[in-house]
């Protein structure tokens, strides 16, 4: 199925690999002109070159999302750039696990400014252009350890978690602009980045997702897409798992 947003500005960041690669690659399929932010040049240029190769549009900007100076340089230079931007999803995200006893303050503080203050920097930067045009849409990439929680990941379930109140305060203040805001949180998805556990997964994992598999990037992109699109007008505030039944 097609949607509705074509010809409409998206950042992605975390575009570089993985689930955020597989959602800027389908909303460029679907007509969106992406830009393909990740911290490494090289991989967010690589992924937008493939999807002008394919006929799509796309721009690559390099920047640490954790910066917040040099995320709102880069939000100045979009908007002189673009006018406004339609799509923002807030993707990057980085994990330092540990126990919490072993836990250094860096590992601590470099997973919460890199997953969750960067949400803050992005929307502050690109929002309001949305809210006077009536029209924008915003996905946050939470995951399931922000709901349940996971031992070991103190830093990464708390920065997840603090995403899902963020999306819900965000819903809340932009809808009266016709600006939405959701969370998507996935559960086991294969990447490049969890190839080799997947590949090692345990059986008693694998026991506690009632679809008995892992999932996809592309199962992410789709209600991604979905919530970046005019269908998904009268959704904002939601938090949707894609984690084969194991949170319920």
């Amino acid at each position: 199925m097609s949607y509705t947003i074509t010809d409409k500005i998206a950042v992605v960041t975390g575009a570089g690999r993985g689930i955020g690669k597989a959602i800027a690659e389908m909303l460029a399929a679907n007509g969106a002109h992406v830009i393909c932010v990740s911290k490494s040049p090289e991989s967010c240029g690589a992924v937008a070159e493939g999807i002008n190769a394919n006929g799509g549009k796309a721009k690559a900007v390099a920047v640490d999302v954790s910066d917040g100076p040099a995320v709102k340089q880069v939000c100045e230079e979009l908007l002189n750039e673009f006018g406004t931007i339609d799509i923002l999803v807030n993707n990057a995200g980085i994990t330092r696990d540990g126990l919490l006893f072993r836990m250094s303050e860096d590992d601590w503080s470099s997973v919460i400014n890199t997953n969750l203050s960067s949400c803050f920097y992005w929307t502050k930067g690109l929002a309001r252009p949305m809210t006077r045009k009536r029209w924008g849409r915003i996905v946050n990439i939470t995951s399931v350890s922000g709901i349940a929680g996971n031992a070991g990941q103190i830093n990464y379930a708390a920065a997840k978690a603090g995403m899902i109140g963020f999306t819900k305060s965000v819903a809340r203040e932009f809808a009266s602009r016709s600006v939405t805001c959701n969370a998507v949180a996935p559960g086991f998805i294969t990447t490049d980045m969890t190839a080799s556990f997947v590949e090692n997964a345990s059986e008693a994992i694998l026991a506690n997702i009632p679809l008995k598999k892992f999932g996809e990037a592309a199962d992410i992109a789709n209600i991604v897409t979905y919530l970046c699109s005019e269908e998904s007008k009268y959704v904002t505030g939601q938090v949707f798992t894609i984690d084969g039944g194991m949170v319920m």
